[in-house]
């Protein structure tokens, strides 16, 4: 399922968009996190921190409660932890699907920063909400 995923983000690079074929495979494979990842990506949540002069960079898809480190494979949240590793009930979280069609519709924020900040933010990102 994980290929389905790659080649529908391919298929929106290549047409430039997301196609009426391409929309009913990723609704097919991922459903809700598909429209939500969609709502991310057009509310302006995705961000691609790039650190100066390394080129170092970081992806963040602003969540509701705090903002979460992502990659291709991997998210700090909570549903991808239960639900992608351990259970195994989803391919992938909607954060990650956000940063990939974000970046496949060239639709993120660029955010340029000194590496001097790279600690300072990394840390921010990895603080946890307080549980209730």
């Amino acid at each position: 399922m994980k290929e389905e995923i790659f080649s529908a983000i391919e298929d929106i690079q290549r047409e430039r968009g997301i196609s009426g074929p391409t929309l009913v495979k990723l609704n097919r494979i991922c459903g809700e996190r598909f429209w939500k990842a969609l709502q991310a990506v057009t509310s302006s949540l995705v961000k691609r921190y790039l650190f100066e002069p390394s080129k170092r960079e970081a992806w963040i898809v602003v969540g509701k409660n705090r903002d979460y480190l992502v990659s291709d494979f991997y998210c700090d949240c909570d549903d991808f932890y239960f639900k992608v590793v351990i259970k195994r009930r989803a391919k992938s979280c909607y954060h990650i699907l956000a940063k990939l069609l974000a970046e496949a519709l060239e639709l993120f924020s660029d955010i340029r920063v000194g590496d001097e900040m790279y600690n300072t933010l990394k840390e921010e990102w990895q603080i946890l909400p307080q549980r209730r």
